[in-house]
């Protein structure tokens, strides 16, 4: 974002341990080590920002805590956020970087979040909205089934791994060996899965170049 522009949104958002999860640790001992190492509450981020100069809505998941993992809180952030951009009328990146799709330390609340957003997002879309989505190393499971590959446009970075189940559990299951470079970014460009691969040194320019063509 252009620097000083930021304003993160519902930081006051907390995670809680809902069913008191203890496998293979307990939950909340787990978010407070995560909260240290990370520096983060959770492993979302949401605001707004200007990018080379145009009011954007920023939100972005990180692989540093738990895995970029969604549990109540990363939904309920986006959430707001897609709403908000709806609301505003203003243009919505999402970058995901999410190794570990819902989270399972909240169960079925976890889970309804992959909805949520996927709701939000097409009330974004009836409204006329943006949506720019981003793909980075890696992006799977729960959060490419819902909102990360909802995207006007769909762009990942170089190399990225994307699927929704990793490929060595694919092989097992299926006995099989799999394409070289299965679920690379490289070969989803191919088959047509994604838009743009965009190196991350050229992504902000990419992205503004992006809204002066789309936005409205």
């Amino acid at each position: 974002m252009d620097e000083g522009t930021f304003q993160e949104w519902d930081a006051e958002l907390m995670p809680v341990d809902p069913l008191c999860f203890t496998v293979p640790k307990p939950y909340a001992e787990k978010l407070v080590e995560e909260q240290r190492t990370c520096g983060m509450t959770d492993a979302c981020l949401t605001g707004k920002g200007s990018l080379e100069g145009r009011e954007v809505v920023l939100g972005l998941t990180d692989s540093r805590f738990m895995m970029g993992s969604m549990g109540s809180v990363v939904g309920e952030r986006l959430t707001r956020a897609i709403e908000r951009a709806t609301e505003e009328g203003l243009p919505l990146i999402i970058i995901s970087g999410s190794g570990g799709g819902a989270r399972m330390q909240e169960g079925m609340l976890s889970l309804m979040q992959m909805a949520k957003t996927s709701s939000g997002l097409m009330r974004l879309d009836e409204r006329g909205g943006l949506f720019l989505s981003v793909l980075t190393h890696p992006t799977m499971a729960g959060v490419l089934a819902s909102f990360a590959t909802l995207g006007d446009l769909l762009i990942a970075e170089p190399k990225a791994l994307i699927g929704f189940t990793g490929p060595r559990v694919i092989e097992q299951t299926i006995r099989q060996k799999l394409p070289e470079g299965f679920q690379r970014s490289e070969f989803l460009l191919d088959h047509g899965l994604i838009d743009l691969i965009v190196h991350r040194r050229d992504m902000k320019r990419t992205l503004a170049r992006l809204l002066q063509l789309l936005a409205r």
